[in-house]
């Protein structure tokens, strides 16, 4: 499998005043084009901090990362704003979006800062839609929306550039057991259909879902472990949800 991700010795300090906080510490690792992964660890663990560097929304102090063999140190602001916005998708667990636009005007939005024209912006956005099950929605407004399809919308707003990478920070944690199981069987589709998806998160009931678990303590990689899925890792988070 040809690597998507590169992180190769990768610390990243932050300064509290005169106290030094090591968020990461050394890290090196590999994700492949196409894999699923669940990136877990307590509050604190550099988890976060990892994904961030992941999404080149932080960099790193030492160390390098390549993102589908390009060099992500050499890249300025600006390059790296058109990197994510070609190859990046973002999903969090607030589904951050604007309130008085409706589905289809909230999925447009990445495609308005790659200047394209309004009537592809359009149709593009209504397919992505389609693709996650909100065909009959494309004219709600968020507060007119479950919190289930709210995170659809922005799903299908991460997926609108056919990016290389998804990224899900939490993303269910917001919802409820029922809806969980909804939006990541929404991942694990995407994921079927070629996409590098990475979700953070601190359940196990979650990381069923992902093919590899990397766990992170102290900011440093505790464990990487590849993983059968489950037939149905949805039962297993719905009874969990039961039962809690």
């Amino acid at each position: 499998m040809d690597p998507l991700i590169q992180i190769e010795s990768i610390t990243k300090v932050y300064w509290m005043g005169q106290i030094e906080v090591h968020a990461l510490r050394n890290v090196s690792l590999e994700i492949g084009k196409g894999e699923m992964v669940a990136i877990m660890g307590a509050s604190g663990s550099g988890k976060s901090t990892m994904l961030n560097v992941i999404g080149t929304l932080d960099r790193p102090t030492e160390g390098r990362y390549r993102l589908d063999g390009e060099d992500v140190g050499a890249l300025d602001e600006v390059e790296l704003a058109h990197l994510r916005n070609r190859k990046i998708g973002f999903v969090f667990q607030s589904f951050n979006l604007l309130p008085r636009d409706n589905a289809l005007q909230n999925v447009e939005l990445p495609m308005i800062y790659s200047g394209i024209r309004p009537s592809e912006r359009r149709e593009r956005a209504r397919r992505a839609l389609v693709r996650v099950g909100l065909a009959e929605r494309i004219d709600h407004l968020p507060n007119q929306l479950s919190g289930g399809q709210q995170q659809r919308v922005a799903i299908a707003r991460a997926i609108v550039n056919e990016p290389l990478l998804l990224l899900a920070d939490e993303p269910t944690g917001a919802l409820d057991s029922a809806t969980t199981v909804q939006v990541m069987g929404l991942f694990r589709e995407l994921h079927a259909q070629g996409m590098t998806v990475v979700v953070v998160t601190h359940d196990e009931a979650i990381a069923a879902y992902a093919d590899r678990v990397i766990t992170f303590k102290d900011g440093t990689l505790l464990s990487d472990v590849a993983r059968s899925v489950e037939a149905d890792p949805g039962a297993a988070a719905a009874a969990q949800g039961a039962t809690a």
